[in-house]
């Protein structure tokens, strides 16, 4: 039987009928499944499909779990299944890559009843904040086809505002579940470091700044799958403060009156988009009414520091995960296998030291402790998500003078003359004119969440991020709910178009 109402309920709206038996995991696997054919053509979001472990999985007994019989995607990357191949957008890893046992999140998934029924589309390793890797069809936004869905967890964040599924997994190094979230009108909570499990095999990938969670509709759903997830797994050497209570109690609570900073000025871009900086004073006038103190500051960030500081972490992370992969594999990547963006970041890796790598490790970490101190002021941090409106297809992606560039520093021992003149920091800040201040909260560790609080004139979301102090999901989540009261999106959905 097909549900013909699936996406007028949030996951746990679903998990709800199939507890009263008004209709059963199967159906709901049938009706994800005819969504996903009829849909995801347009959207190139679902870049494989899990039917049969789906439907075992459903035979097998799925439990008592918050999110029974639920249909969930996920991200093809980080979240492993074992027996399933993990691509990572990657024609180098494209069905060879096949991990021998689920990761700890994806356990907890399964034991929270969610039923496991697809892969969805990434960037190339994660790398970029749009989905458009080499190897699949890119990623549309399924507010508008020509924009992007964000990345890396565009994929997700695209089926689940297509309706392909109510929730579907994501995981954050530098704003990768809060990008897509804002691109794609979801909600996109990035949890505290080490809130959510990365075992067993993953350690601490990017030095620490990847986080894994999910990308939703609805706030509740958010807070009741870190419910699901959250605790330390096995050989975890840091955990956060435990939380006072279930984080889906959290949205039945008030938040109080909470004392907000926003800075009307970008923390790296060199500008707000006119469309953003207007959503951002809509938010401040909502949040005021609300009853909050909201309070002028601005982060004491050095951007370019910043920004370069953390693309060296991602070109020696980028360099050990390909390493990882030859070893795994049996073989080195062909010419032709990895995209100019990865391979251009692997040669900047081998120009660097080890004392290159801990002086961009120390410029994140001070960094971090400085707007650690910051915080202790204010409840919360209100920022844009990002500068801009989603961008168009083909953007970010280099393209031009910029991959003449790139097959340059590539083919040619040319690495050590690039971060001389500068090419590094360039490259650095280019990435942040989108994106601007997401990847901050990856390095001071705190929960963050972006919300669709607003639309642009052309009908595109526009996210707005609060981060909270470390540890402290809590309050985000109990704003959040009252925003999602105050200025409900969960009916708000795109038109969707054909192929």
């Amino acid at each position: 039987m097909i549900f013909a109402e699936y996406d007028r309920y949030d996951a746990l709206g679903l998990a709800e009928l199939v507890r009263r038996k008004e209709i059963g995991a199967t159906d709901l696997l049938d009706t994800a499944l005819a969504r996903v054919a009829e849909r995801n053509p347009a959207t190139g979001a679902v870049v494989a499909l899990m039917e049969p472990q789906a439907r075992a999985q459903i035979a097998a007994g799925l439990g008592d779990g918050p999110f029974a019989g639920v249909p969930f995607l996920l991200k093809d990357l980080l979240s492993a299944y074992a027996g399933v191949p993990m691509n990572l957008g990657s024609a180098y890893l494209r069905d060879e890559y096949v991990p021998a046992e689920d990761s700890e999140c994806v356990t907890r998934w399964k034991r929270a009843g969610l039923v496991m029924f697809g892969k969805t589309s990434v960037p190339e390793f994660g790398l970029v904040p749009t989905t458009e890797p080499a190897a699949f069809p890119p990623t549309r936004n399924p507010w508008n086809h020509e924009h992007v869905a964000g990345g890396s967890s565009g994929g997700s964040a695209a089926a689940v505002a297509a309706g392909m599924a109510p929730m579907a997994s994501a995981n954050d190094g530098g704003g990768s579940i809060r990008i897509p979230a804002a691109c794609c009108g979801l909600v996109g909570l990035k949890p505290t470091r080490n809130r959510n499990p990365l075992g067993p095999d993953a350690s601490d990938p990017w030095m620490g700044l990847v986080v894994e969670h999910v990308v939703a509709r609805s706030v509740r759903d958010s807070a009741a799958a870190l419910d699901a997830t959250a605790g330390p797994d096995a050989g975890s050497q840091s955990t956060p403060p435990p939380p006072e209570r279930p984080y889906l109690e959290e949205t039945r609570r008030e938040p109080g009156r909470l004392r907000i900073a926003v800075s009307r000025t970008p923390a790296i871009a060199s500008s707000f988009d006119p469309e953003v900086s207007r959503a951002l004073e809509a938010t401040i006038a909502q949040l005021t009414s609300l009853g909050h103190d909201v309070v002028e500051a601005k982060l004491p960030v050095d951007g370019p520091a910043f920004a370069s500081a953390l693309l060296v972490v991602i070109a020696a992370e980028t360099a050990s995960d390909i390493a990882y992969f030859r070893s795994r594999l049996g073989r080195a990547p062909k010419s032709d296998e990895l995209e100019l963006g990865t391979r251009g970041l692997a040669k900047i890796a081998k120009a660097l030291s080890a004392a290159d790598l801990a002086d961009a490790v120390r410029t994140l970490r001070t960094q971090a402790r400085r707007i650690g101190t910051f915080m202790q002021g204010y409840d919360l941090f209100l920022s844009p998500t990002l500068a801009k409106p989603p961008v168009k297809l083909g953007t970010i992606m280099p393209s031009g003078a910029v991959a003449q560039q790139l097959r340059v520093l590539v083919n040619l021992p040319v690495e050590r003359f690039f971060l001389s003149s500068g090419g590094l920091d360039k490259s650095a800040l280019e990435a942040y004119e989108f994106v601007d201040s997401t990847p901050l909260a990856n390095a001071t560790g705190a929960p963050a969440i972006s919300l669709p609080l607003a639309w642009s004139a052309s009908g595109l979301p526009l996210g707005m991020m609060f981060t909270a102090r470390f540890g402290d999901e809590a309050t985000l989540i109990r704003l959040a709910a009252q925003l999602e009261t105050a200025a409900p999106w969960f009916e708000r959905r795109p038109e969707l178009q054909a192929v």
